[in-house]
């Protein structure tokens, strides 16, 4: 190893190796003539800025002065960018190219990670409240849920998850003018958080989804005439509406099965909306977009 490589790897352990033992690092490798390198540089010192207090920093190696380096890292390409924690390489970052995505693999890595760093400690305390919160939610108990989430918001304000816990819980409640006044109140990257979305859909769906006096009548009148189509999206709503996704489901699956193109494929937006109000990653909605798929493309 030549002097210059030596001093490369000393600095390299300083700057990189020894911060990785507490935080995670973000190394971006890159060259003063690669333009995908300079156009990708912002986007990685913002991120990285906004996520300091989570723990995170930026290590910048030029590979055109730290070719070593960048060799003992089989780098063949330009701009390659990993994230390293405790020494060693805990994911490969290169493919986000925009702040939506990285924002979202670091939010999954530092889940994972036992990271340090002020808003960190904080985030896990308040990750057993969030989930106390949306159990209740989805025990039905919309009231209490509110209560817990109205506690929650005064610790973390700007947490997406906890306003869109509100928005939920308000919309439940049938609140839904409270609840859109809560929803506009979001600002920011927090108003694009996933979880936001779901609040949204709910919100939309609760307003679509009218109760119905009598679900059993509308249920058979729409048997008797399947192609009243009409009558079966009114079920379908007032099914939602009584908290019954189960048979909305069906309906709505049925409904596509008969007539994909019915009110420019209302049902199924419908039902799309309904999974998202679920949550896409809940085992339900696996399932029942395994049916609609059959029903597309089977």
């Amino acid at each position: 190893m030549s002097p210059a490589d030596k001093q490369a790897v000393d600095a390299f352990r300083r700057d990189v190796v020894e911060p990785s033992m507490a935080k995670l690092v973000i190394i971006d490798f890159w060259a003063e003539w690669c333009g995908p390198c300079k156009a990708l540089g912002p986007v990685l010192e913002k991120v990285s800025a906004d996520y300091a207090g989570k723990g995170v920093v930026l290590a910048k190696i030029d590979v055109d002065k730290n070719s070593f380096i960048a060799s003992q890292f089989q780098v063949r390409s330009i701009p390659t960018v990993y994230a390293m924690f405790q020494g060693q390489l805990v994911a490969d970052l290169t493919s986000a190219r925009t702040e939506s995505q990285l924002r979202t693999m670091l939010d999954q890595i530092l889940r994972q990670l036992p990271i340090s760093g002020e808003e960190a400690e904080a985030e896990a305390e308040l990750e057993p409240l969030i989930a106390m919160g949306e159990q209740v939610l989805g025990e039905g108990d919309a009231e209490r849920a509110l209560s817990i989430f109205d506690q929650i918001a005064e610790m973390a304000p700007d947490r997406a998850a906890v306003a869109a816990g509100r928005v939920r819980a308000l919309t439940a409640l049938g609140r839904h003018d409270e609840a859109q006044a809560a929803l506009d109140a979001i600002e920011g990257d927090a108003a694009k958080a996933p979880e936001v979305d779901r609040a949204r859909a709910a919100l939309t769906l609760a307003r679509e989804a009218q109760p119905v006096d009598d679900l059993a009548a509308l249920a058979a009148r729409a048997a008797a005439n399947p192609e009243d189509m009409d009558a079966r999206y009114e079920l379908a709503g007032g099914q939602m509406a009584a908290g019954d996704r189960e048979a909305a489901a069906s309906t709505l699956l049925a409904m596509v099965r008969d007539d994909r193109n019915w009110n420019e494929g209302a049902a199924r937006q419908r039902l799309l909306k309904l999974f998202e109000v679920v949550g896409l990653e809940d085992p339900w909605v696996g399932a029942q977009r395994r049916k609609l798929s059959a029903i597309l493309f089977g």
